[in-house]
């Protein structure tokens, strides 16, 4: 925590009031005891009080993993703070441990004299066993020198608060994760009404929940205001932010509202098929509720079937998009081809998570671009778009659609598991103000001259006419044709096709904005990123840049083709680091393409990069 300066007592109370420009909290504990919900409320009332913030959700992929065990352990971490927060944070300032497995899985993180409020009535033999403490860790002088540790017995407390609810002795266990939030609310200063109202809300058919969750949260809260332990309470202003009405989103739901945004500004039906798949089901979740706004939704039987719908999708005139994660989207690989030799416009939307195979599936990372860009038979080149952050989600898809309708081609969309789930605050736009010219299929109009594989001379792309269009009967499938959409083996004819088919997908780089440099546009370090490592690579170049170093920092949302002047920029520094959490994919790419020295710098962990870390790496490179 930074602290700004000390506040006078509060009247009447003990207690003292700190300000601090940025927090960052983490709630621990077992997989079922609510933590992301306790962490997701905690998000939403930070949002009213007007902090700038970000999220990162942790949790096993196991529905119900080993009960206190460290495998089981499920976290989420919020980072908010006065002025622009780019990444959920390093480390922590307060850790909430609702077991030992939570504090032995995330002690390491605690920052020096930070708060550990852990639920004492947790950490008992079976329990410590079970993680393998011989003695109890709360009782350990060296841990009380480096933490302010507040040992509260949460589950007695909550079962005493809710004892006359006459809920049984399991659902009061289940409110314990809103007794310790009431703890933080009070520590940080928050507002329990949003919280409040959301229970209400949520349990408005089973008002007893509601309640019982409101007297444990306001129990939790009440509590910290008596105990000695705690003597200070903390202060955050609100950031400062462009004016407009704003909301928490996550990427997953960014990426839903923009695509249904493009089904209302272009008029036309969206079908989104897809199979269950973490972490890009909450797509589908998030569109089944929108078919009012000509948005449909398929459930498939496996992946193959899902890209193969959204394919049919697209040759019958409507905006086909499909989405899963990294072992899906290699099961719809074959498809995809046959999508590049229809030439038909669909958008596969990759939610990278750890692999290869199913690998960490619940973890996040971005080792599945070289699969985007080269994962097919033959020469198929796609366009691929990736997202920053959360929240570009909803403005990037946008121009995957239009990129896919303008040029007939499938698209690939890149986001991963920790924008998928991390939030931030995002400003509502205004939909007038969103520019989405897209040119809708012919179904009954006669083109002079009409060939199904005759192309626009700019774009190189092929006609979108839909079956039923009487004047323009034809024929595309996966082998190769002429213009015509005869069938052909014509070597000649072969070689003219990949060639234009790769000439169409380089033509894009005219409708895609020049590469802009931050920090120096020339000298002696250039950072290259992509997706979502752009918080923390911002963050560290940002922190070297107030030092005085040489350094700019390049983050690429489109990755085939690059922008224009990419090279340029490339070719204006004397080195090139290029972050990343695989083994070094687009560094290998640019060093190829642009015969550039690119160094990768790569950390394949599950987790996001650290800025510190990365503020190390970037000032050992002059």
């Amino acid at each position: 925590m930074s602290e700004k300066q000390i506040f006078t007592e509060k009247t009447g109370r003990n207690k003292n009031y700190k300000e601090l420009d940025e927090v960052t909290i983490r709630f621990s504990g077992d997989s079922g005891d609510g933590m992301q919900l306790a962490g997701s409320q905690f998000t939403l009332t930070t949002g009213f009080a007007g902090n700038d913030l970000m999220t990162f959700p942790d949790f096993p992929a196991e529905i119900r993993a080993p009960q206190n065990t460290i495998p089981g352990v499920s976290s989420f971490q919020i980072h908010f703070g006065d002025h622009k927060i780019f990444t959920p944070g390093d480390t922590v300032d307060v850790l909430v441990a609702m077991n030992p497995a939570a504090l032995k899985a995330n002690i390491s993180s605690l920052k020096q004299n930070g708060v550990l409020i852990a639920n004492s009535d947790e950490f008992n033999e079976r329990n410590l066993i079970k993680v393998g403490y011989t003695t109890n860790p709360l009782h350990d002088e060296s841990l009380h020198q480096k933490y302010r540790i507040i040992e509260v017995p949460i589950s007695s407390l909550t079962k005493t608060a809710l004892q006359d609810t006459g809920l049984s002795a399991k659902d009061i266990e289940r409110s314990k994760n809103f007794f310790a939030l009431g703890i933080t609310y009070w520590l940080f200063s928050r507002d329990l009404q949003p919280t409040i109202d959301w229970l209400r809300k949520k349990f408005e058919k089973k008002p007893i929940y509601a309640e019982a969750n409101i007297k444990a949260l306001m129990a939790g809260h009440a509590y910290a205001d008596t105990i000695e332990a705690l003597q200070e309470r903390y202060i955050i202003q609100k950031a400062k932010f462009p004016p407009g009405v704003y909301r928490n989103i996550n990427g997953n739901t960014a990426l839903a509202l923009g695509i249904v945004s493009s089904a209302i500004l272009s008029k036309m039906k969206v079908l989104y098929a897809g199979y269950p798949i973490t972490p890009a089901s909450d797509i589908l979740h998030e569109l089944v509720k929108y078919k009012h706004c000509n948005v449909y939704t398929f459930q498939a039987e496996d992946e193959i079937a899902a890209v193969s719908v959204a394919i049919g999708a697209a040759y019958g005139g409507a905006i086909g998009i499909t989405g899963s994660s990294g072992p899906g989207i290699a099961l719809k690989t074959e498809a995809i081809n046959l999508a590049v030799m229809a030439e038909l416009p669909v958008v596969i939307i990759n939610i990278q998570r750890s692999g290869p195979s199913t690998g960490m599936p619940t973890k996040t990372e971005q080792a599945d671009l070289f699969q985007a860009m080269f994962g097919r038979n033959g020469e198929s080149p796609v366009p691929v778009l990736a997202p920053a952050t959360p929240s570009e989600n909803f403005n990037l898809i946008f121009e995957a659609i239009k990129i896919a309708v303008k040029y007939m081609t499938p698209v690939f969309f890149l986001s991963d598991g920790y924008l998928a789930n991390g939030s931030e605050p995002w400003r509502l736009p205004n939909i007038e103000d969103l520019d989405f010219p897209i040119e809708k299929p012919s179904l009954d109009e006669k083109i002079e001259g009409y060939k199904v594989y005759k192309r626009d001379p700019q774009t190189l792309a092929r006609k979108w006419v839909i079956p039923g269009n009487v004047h323009h009967i034809h024929r595309i499938g996966g082998l190769e044709k002429d213009e015509e959409g005869k069938i052909s083996y014509d070597p000649e004819n072969h070689d003219r096709m990949v060639k234009l088919r790769n000439e169409k997908i380089q033509r894009i780089v005219n409708d895609i904005p020049n590469q802009e440099v931050h920090g120096h546009s020339e000298g002696e370090l250039l950072v290259v990123s992509w997706g979502s490592t752009f918080g923390c690579v911002r963050t560290a170049v940002d922190h070297l840049l107030e030092e005085g170093y040489s350094i700019g920092h390049v983050h690429l949302r489109y990755l085939n083709p690059f922008p224009r002047n990419l090279e340029t920029i490339l070719k204006s520094f004397k080195k090139i680091i290029v972050p990343e959490m695989n083994l070094g994919q687009l560094a290998f790419i640019l060093r190829g393409k642009y015969l550039v020295p690119a160094e990768a710098y790569t950390k394949v962990r599950g987790k996001p990069l650290l800025v510190e870390e990365l503020i190390n790496v970037f000032r050992s490179k002059f």
